[in-house]
C-alpha cells in the first residue's frame, strides 16, 4: 500500500513522521536565534506573541519562559494537540489558517523556520502578509524567516538518504516552475509512504511585492540566525522584519 500527497501543506506536516525526520533540527541554534531576535525586536515581558505555524509549539514554549504572552498557531490539529500539553498562564496554542486573521491583536508576530510559501494558491501567500497586517498591533514588528533560494539553489543536495529512528528517509529535491519539491519515501512494516513537500521560491523582491500590497513595510533583513547582513548571492537565510 502507498500513501502519496502533493503540494500539500497540513497532510504531511499533520503526520508523526514528519516530526520524526526533522527531530534533530539544532535546538541550540534555534534558541539563540530566539535570544538574539527578541532583543533586536526590543522585546519587553508581558507583551503579546504569535507564534504562526508553530508546529508542536518547541519556539512558543521556549517564547514564553523569556516572560512573553505566546499564542502558537498552526493548520495540524494533531501538532496543537501535541502542543496543548504545555499549555499555561503565558502560552495557549490554537488550530489556525494563517491565511485568515486570528481577530486577536499582538505586539509581535513570528514565522519561523520556512514555514511559509506552502500554499497551493499563490493569492494565499498575499493573504498571509494582509492578515498579519491586521493582527499586528500599531508599531508592532512581524518577522518571517525564510529560506534564501539563491543559496538553496546554488547547493541543493538532489539526492540523499536519512535514517533516522530505523526509518530509512530516502529523500530527493528538485526545482521547478518557481518552486523547491522534496520528495520523502520510507517503508515501515511492509507498507510504503510518498509525501512531496512543495514550496514556492520567495526571494526578497517578492516579500516586498506582498509588503506594498499588504499595507506592510520592510524595515530590516537579515541573513543568518546571528543577525549578519543579507547577501542574495552566499546568506544561508533570508529573515525579513516588517512593520
Amino acid at each position: 500500500m502507498s500513501k502519496t500527497t502533493t503540494k500539500c501543506y497540513s497532510s504531511w506536516f499533520d503526520t508523526p513522521f514528519y516530526h520524526i525526520l526533522y527531530k534533530d533540527r539544532d535546538h541550540k541554534e534555534a534558541r539563540l536565534f530566539m535570544s538574539k531576535l527578541t532583543k533586536y525586536l526590543k522585546i519587553t515581558k508581558g507583551v503579546r506573541v504569535l507564534d504562526l505555524a508553530c508546529g508542536r509549539g518547541r519556539h512558543s514554549i521556549y517564547l514564553s519562559t523569556l516572560g512573553y504572552k505566546v499564542t502558537g498557531a498552526d493548520l495540524s490539529e494533531n501538532s496543537i494537540a501535541y502542543a496543548k500539553k504545555f499549555e499555561n498562564k503565558n502560552l495557549t496554542f490554537m488550530v489556525h489558517d494563517m491565511t485568515q486573521p486570528t481577530g486577536k491583536d499582538f505586539d509581535t508576530i513570528l514565522n519561523l523556520f520556512t514555514s511559509f510559501g506552502y500554499f497551493e494558491k499563490e493569492e494565499d501567500n498575499l493573504n498571509t502578509l494582509k492578515s498579519i497586517k491586521k493582527d499586528l498591533k500599531p508599531g508592532g514588528r512581524a518577522v518571517i524567516d525564510f529560506m534564501n533560494v539563491h543559496f538553496v539553489s546554488k547547493g541543493l543536495v538532489r539526492e540523499e538518504v536519512k535514517v533516522v529512528d530505523k526509518i530509512e528517509f530516502h529523500i530527493k529535491r528538485w526545482i521547478k516552475n518557481g518552486f523547491l519539491y522534496k520528495n520523502i519515501r520510507f517503508k515501515i512494516e511492509d507498507e510504503n509512504y510518498d509525501f512531496t513537500e512543495t514550496v514556492k521560491m520567495i526571494t526578497l523582491e517578492h516579500f516586498q511585492k506582498y509588503a506594498t500590497k499588504s499595507g506592510l513595510e520592510i524595515i530590516d533583513t537579515f541573513g543568518n540566525y546571528n543577525l549578519d547582513r543579507f547577501y542574495e548571492k552566499c546568506s544561508e537565510r533570508l529573515i525579513v522584519i516588517f512593520k
